[in-house]
């Protein structure tokens, strides 16, 4: 009796991680006042009516930084409105929240904060393609003025050179 050889099915196929990322926060201004050096994804401790509340997108990390404390990085000053459905058991809206980060990445921040004078800055929070909360924190370092006056400078002039190629192409 002759068989077809069968397809080699594996069960232990690896994901392909996705890059499904809806974002319901971003600091638009911190690429503007600080030079970016390296960025981070940490994971945040939330209550459930803050879940709830960032999934309505109305989160503001604008003013937002992050602090090392007692080998902790907690994320200080983001503002999370209050969830209407909640009444009573609902959170407090500028609270602090611990980041989760692993101890050779809060390590590697520690040293980075207090020794090269660096700030740790957070860009964008989403929710990944698992449903989770994360934010994008950043290791920057801030701009002086004329750093700024460069940077606007150089926007402008890729500005006005995508205008010129667009017109005689």
């Amino acid at each position: 009796m002759i068989t077809k050889p069968r397809p080699a099915t594996s069960k232990a196929t690896p994901r392909k991680p996705s890059t499904i990322k809806k974002i319901v926060a971003e600091n638009r201004k911190a690429r503007f006042n600080y030079e970016i050096i390296d960025t981070f994804e940490a994971g945040i401790v939330l209550t459930g009516t803050e879940v709830k509340s960032l999934r309505e997108g109305k989160a503001n990390i604008a003013e937002s930084y992050a602090s090392d404390e007692g080998g902790e990085i907690w994320l200080i000053n983001s503002y999370l409105p209050e969830y209407l459905q909640a009444n009573r058991f609902n959170h407090e809206t500028r609270r602090r929240r611990k980041l989760l980060l692993s101890k050779r990445e809060i390590n590697r921040l520690r040293i980075a904060i207090n020794r090269e004078g660096m700030t740790l800055v957070p860009l964008k929070v989403y929710f990944n393609d698992v449903g989770r909360a994360k934010l994008e924190l950043a290791l920057a370092k801030g701009k002086k003025l004329h750093d700024k006056r460069e940077t606007e400078k150089e926007r402008d002039w890729n500005r006005q050179k995508g205008r010129l190629l667009r017109d005689r192409g």
